[in-house]
């Protein structure tokens, strides 16, 4: 086994079924229920107007600077696949451009999500296509690798698997185990379900029970000072 340098062909999808349990949670609500701890950062953020992914993980490895493999993932992912590429974050050298990211929609890809950089924005800006990445670099790949396929993958501070499911939406992304997957999506839509009940109510009549942050504030040892602060 070339360690480093290899592609495994099969990998386990979360069923179609366990993905949709999903669509429509806000990712803040699926997030809250994960530890607060589960979104990539920042930095990968959308490329185009298009946001929202629904899909699962197929993963690519690449050498810095390289995208040998994601050449190869684009004649192997299944329709609903989102490729998650590992670029090691490099931002002087793109991983794809428009012709790569047209074809990839064209197959039926859910979304691209990029730790490293893209190039051809302005048609990238075009496509219907959520593409994730931490920002735009003319200069273009080699093509030599070595890179892999099918293994987990470093993603803006998370751990991404194969057969993951990924999702994503104006303020970030993240990536669920399958098998946790049904108890985690009954917990997130019943956040969001009892946050939608009390923005109604808020709207409504302006009324919000404080009480909970009002005690966390007491129990977190403040000394409240009932004088203006004054200079020395």
């Amino acid at each position: 086994m070339k360690l480093g340098n290899r592609s495994f062909e099969q990998f386990e999808r979360a069923p179609r079924a366990l993905v949709e349990l999903f669509r429509g949670i806000p990712i803040a609500n699926i997030a809250d229920n994960m530890g607060r701890i589960s979104c990539v950062d920042q930095g990968i953020k959308p490329m185009n107007k298009e946001c929202h992914i629904l899909g699962v993980a197929f993963t690519v490895k690449e050498c810095a600077g390289d995208n040998l493999m994601f050449h190869k993932a684009l004649d192997m992912f299944q329709p609903g696949d989102v490729l998650v590429i590992d670029g090691n974050g490099c931002m002087e050298r793109s991983q794809c451009g428009e012709i790569m990211s047209t074809y990839a929609y064209k197959r039926g890809c859910a979304g691209i999500v990029i730790d490293g950089v893209i190039r051809d924005l302005a048609g990238i800006r075009k496509l219907p296509l959520p593409i994730y990445a931490r920002g735009v670099q003319a200069n273009g790949p080699f093509k030599n690798g070595p890179g892999e396929i099918g293994v987990p993958v470093p993603i803006g501070g998370i751990v991404i698997y194969p057969g993951d499911i990924i999702v994503s939406d104006e303020d970030g992304l993240l990536a669920i185990r399958p098998h946790e997957a049904e108890e985690l999506a009954k917990l997130a839509r019943a956040t969001f379900e009892s946050e939608t009940r009390l923005l109604e109510h808020m709207r409504e009549t302006g009324e919000w029970d404080r009480k909970v942050f009002r005690d966390a504030v007491t129990n977190s040892g403040v000394e409240i000072i009932d004088e203006a602060y004054r200079y020395c």
